[in-house]
């Protein structure tokens, strides 16, 4: 497991809890995966300085990054069980974080952070931490972005390569759909996806939005 430092860009937190999830994620997801969910985490981070809001005290620095970190933890063989990925990768990474020891109220907040990272109009509503998180991986879809400059996000981009994530994101959570229909209900990211596979040419809103956005696939 490696990490790099980014000029302009705050360094990935190093508590024990934190380099546990990383371990974690770095071990059972696909490294573009892996890597979207280090960048969710950046972006998250200079949304938040962007919008003037000062860690330690408008929002936990350390639970931004757990939320981050683990929001797709739901894709990987130990996070796929029988609910939308997003509940199950919530219900999953409170597991490993109650098993780290962190207190209730702070699993309980990752929790909803996970849950509600695909959910526009609610996530915003949840208090900072669901709102960067929401945001931050937004902003890796190449949606609002304005507040990071080229050269920053060339860096990242550097750093944590994206490894044509929009379509291996696709790939694993369609496949999962597939396994076990009852985490595609329809009208959400899973259904949606699912049903845009189902039929010629397979592109779907992910893979289309990701490739002519900003940061491209």
């Amino acid at each position: 497991m490696t990490t790099q430092t980014i000029s302009g860009v705050p360094s990935l937190p190093d508590t024990p809890v934190a380099r546990r999830a990383l371990a974690l994620v770095r071990d059972t997801e696909s490294t573009a995966t892996a890597n979207h969910s280090i960048r969710a985490w950046l972006f998250a981070r200079l949304r938040a300085d962007h919008e003037g809001a000062v860690p330690g005290r408008d929002y936990d620095p350390q639970l931004l990054f757990l939320a981050c970190v683990l929001h797709d933890i739901g894709l990987t063989e130990a996070g796929d069980r029988h609910q939308r990925f997003e509940v199950d990768g919530a219900d999953t990474a409170a597991e490993f974080l109650t098993g780290q020891g962190l207190p209730a109220p702070d699993v309980d907040a990752v929790w909803e952070a996970i849950a509600l990272h695909t959910s526009p109009g609610i996530a915003e509503r949840r208090g900072p931490l669901c709102a960067l998180v929401h945001q931050g991986t937004g902003m890796d879809f190449g949606i609002g972005t304005e507040c990071v400059d080229d050269e920053t996000g060339a860096r990242i981009h550097a750093a944590y390569p994206r490894l044509s994530m929009a379509t291996t994101l696709t790939d694993e959570i369609v496949a999962q759909a597939r396994r076990r229909p009852e985490k595609a209900p329809h009208f959400t990211v899973a259904g949606e996806l699912l049903r845009e596979r189902s039929a010629p040419p397979y592109t779907t809103w992910m893979e289309t939005h990701a490739a002519s956005g900003r940061w491209g696939n």
